[in-house]
């Protein structure tokens, strides 16, 4: 019975609403800087930046939910978020670096009229 004891004391305790609300005033700040980021400038590396600082913050509110919920269902989520971003963050740096080969330029209103 004492190994029982011991074994369920291991287990995290829930996390308090306070804290969450911490933990998702945090993401909800990155997130929002992210957005105006990416919507007021026209750098495409910073635009990208944004997009993954988004991206953190999404990720920073699932893990907040999934530790709140004791379910570790919303940690593996990120994971597989974060293979995401990998991938997307090699396209895109390999697409800024093509684009600024072609024009000498990273503004985005460069390349507003691109023909197809």
């Amino acid at each position: 019975m004492v190994d029982l004891l011991l074994a369920q004391s291991a287990f995290p305790e829930a996390m308090s609403q306070h804290v969450l609300a911490h933990y998702l005033f945090v993401s909800a700040a990155m997130f929002t800087i992210g957005l105006v980021g990416f919507l007021t400038r026209r750098n495409l590396i910073i635009m990208f930046l944004c997009t993954e600082m988004m991206f953190q913050a999404a990720g920073i509110a699932l893990i907040a939910f999934s530790r709140f919920h004791l379910n570790y269902e919303g940690q593996t989520f990120v994971i597989f978020v974060l293979t995401v971003a990998a991938a997307e963050a090699a396209l895109a740096l390999a697409l800024v670096v093509f684009l600024f080969r072609k024009r000498d330029s990273l503004s985005a209103e460069a390349w507003a009229e691109m023909k197809g």
